[in-house]
C-alpha cells in the first residue's frame, strides 16, 4: 500500500457488530468492504426483543459492567469509547426517536427494529457491500493480507471478523466465524447457549403452560442448597419448562452445573413474610370454612396454578376449608414462599438469545479489539468470550466493541501494529 493510501478494511459480517464496524472503519477514513453471506443485512436484528429491539440500556459504563456476566472487565475500553448515550445519540441523530421503559430499557418509539437496523443501513454510506460468504483468511508472518469469499481473492490490510456466534443458525449465525479464527491460530471456549428458557420434567409446566408470573422471586439452588441465582421479576410456564426474563438471566449462571439437581424455587408472594401470609390463609379459611380450597385459593394464586399447586401440596381441589389441618395449611405456606420447580437442563442452542463462549479475551487486545496472534485481525461482538442479561446489555457490546474495532482497524499504523 502506498503512502497516502486509504486502509483497505474487511468487515466479515453484517449484524449490529459489523454494521457498527464498517460506519465507524470508514468514518475513520478507511476503504471499507462489508462482506455478508445474507440476502439483507441485520437479519438477526429483526427478530430482537420479539421485533421490538432493545437497542440498549440507559446506564453508565460502571451500570453496564454490573449487567455482564463473563469477563466484564474486558469490556472497560470498549464502553468508554462508545457508551449508551453514544448508541442512543446515534439512532436519534439517524432519524429514530427512542423511548426508555421500565428497567432502563430503551427502545425505538415505534417498537420496530426494522427501523434500527435501517439505522444503521444508512450509516454505511461509502461503504462498499458484497453479498458473499468469507471461506479463509490470509495472514502471513504474524499479519493480515486478505481473505477469500465466494472463491475470489481480496487484499486487505485489516479484517474485523463479526459474524456472530452459533445461536439462531437461520439468520447466518453458523459459526463460520469461529473456523476463520482458529485457521488464524486463535482458540475457542466451548459455544454454550446463554439467554435461554430452561427445561423441566415437572408436570407442573405443562399444567400451567402459558401462564405468566409477573413480581415473583426466583432462587435456583442445587442439591445442597448452594444459591446459584436469585431475582425478582417476571417468569412464564411453557410446555418444556420456564422462560421469560427471569430464567433467560438465570441462564447465564448455570454455564457447566449439571441440571440432575437443580431447583427453581418461586416465591409467590414475595411482598410478604411467611408470618403475614400465615394470617393471611387463616383469615382466609375462617371466613370461608365451608368452601372448597381450590376456591379459597384464588384469592392468592392465579387461576391457572390452584390445581397443580394443590396437585404438588398433595391436597384435594374440592377438599373443604374447615378440614384443612395445621400440617397442611403449613404445606401449602412453605409452598407459596418456595414453589419448587426441578431442572432438567436448557432449550437448545439455537433458541438462545446469545451464545456463551468463543475467542478468548486473553487473546484480544481490550483496548483496539485486535488479536493479540495476527496483526490486522479484530474482533466484534458476540465472537468474543463476553456475555451479559438481558435488557439491551449484548447489543451495547455489540456496538461498543465495533466501534471500537472499526476506529482502530482504519487507524493503526501499519508498521507498528502489535
Amino acid at each position: 500500500m502506498k503512502n497516502g493510501d486509504r486502509v483497505r478494511v474487511a468487515v466479515v459480517g453484517g449484524g449490529p457488530a459489523g454494521m457498527m464496524a464498517a460506519y465507524a472503519a470508514h468514518d475513520a477514513g478507511a476503504s471499507v468492504t462489508l462482506f455478508e453471506q445474507n440476502d439483507r443485512l441485520g437479519k438477526k436484528l429483526l427478530i430482537t426483543g420479539k421485533g421490538r429491539c432493545n437497542v440498549t440500556s440507559d446506564s453508565t459504563v460502571a451500570q453496564l459492567i454490573e449487567n455482564i456476566t463473563k469477563n466484564p472487565r474486558f469490556l472497560y475500553s470498549a464502553f468508554h469509547a462508545f457508551d449508551t448515550a453514544d448508541t442512543m445519540r446515534f439512532f436519534t441523530e439517524r432519524g429514530v426517536p427512542l423511548k426508555t421503559e421500565r428497567g432502563r430499557r430503551v427502545f425505538p418509539q415505534s417498537d420496530r427494529s426494522a427501523d434500527i437496523r435501517d439505522a444503521l443501513q444508512r450509516a454505511l454510506t461509502g461503504v462498499q457491500r458484497i453479498r458473499a460468504k468469507v471461506t479463509s483468511l490470509s495472514c502471513r508472518n504474524g499479519r493480515i493480507t486478505g481473505l477469500e469469499a465466494g472463491g475470489v481473492p481480496y487484499v486487505c490490510e485489516r479484517v474485523i471478523l463479526a459474524t456472530g456466534g452459533v445461536s439462531y443458525p437461520l439468520t447466518g449465525s453458523d459459526g463460520s466465524g469461529f473456523k476463520l479464527a482458529e485457521s488464524t491460530g486463535h482458540t475457542v471456549t466451548p459455544l454454550l447457549p446463554s439467554l435461554v428458557p430452561l427445561t423441566s420434567e415437572d408436570p407442573v409446566c405443562r399444567a400451567a403452560q402459558g401462564l405468566a408470573l409477573k413480581n415473583v422471586a426466583l432462587t435456583v439452588q442445587n442439591e445442597q442448597g448452594a444459591v446459584l441465582y436469585r431475582d425478582f421479576g417476571e417468569m412464564l410456564f411453557t410446555h418444556f419448562g420456564l422462560s421469560g426474563p427471569m430464567i433467560l438471566s438465570a441462564s447465564a449462571h448455570l454455564h457447566g452445573v449439571s441440571f440432575r439437581q437443580l431447583t427453581a424455587l418461586i416465591d409467590l408472594k414475595p411482598a410478604l413474610t411467611e408470618e403475614v401470609l400465615d394470617r393471611r390463609l387463616l383469615n382466609d379459611f375462617a371466613k370461608y370454612s365451608n368452601r372448597d380450597l381450590g376456591n379459597v385459593l384464588s384469592g392468592l394464586l392465579p387461576a391457572a396454578l390452584i390445581e397443580p399447586f394443590l396437585h404438588k401440596a398433595a391436597l384435594p381441589m374440592h377438599k373443604k376449608v374447615h378440614s384443612v389441618t395445621r400440617e397442611e395449611r403449613r404445606t401449602l405456606l412453605e409452598l407459596l414462599k418456595a414453589f419448587p420447580v426441578p431442572l432438567s437442563g436448557t432449550r437448545p442452542i439455537e433458541e438462545a438469545i446469545v451464545t456463551s463462549g468463543g475467542i478468548p479475551v486473553s487473546e484480544i487486545d481490550p483496548k483496539t479489539m485486535m488479536s493479540r496472534l495476527c496483526a490486522g485481525l479484530f474482533f466484534a461482538g458476540e465472537m468474543i468470550d463476553v456475555d451479559a442479561y438481558t435488557g439491551g446489555f449484548n447489543l451495547q457490546i455489540a456496538f461498543s466493541t465495533g466501534f471500537l474495532a472499526g476506529s482502530k482497524a482504519a487507524t493503526l499504523p501499519i508498521t507498528d501494529e502489535r
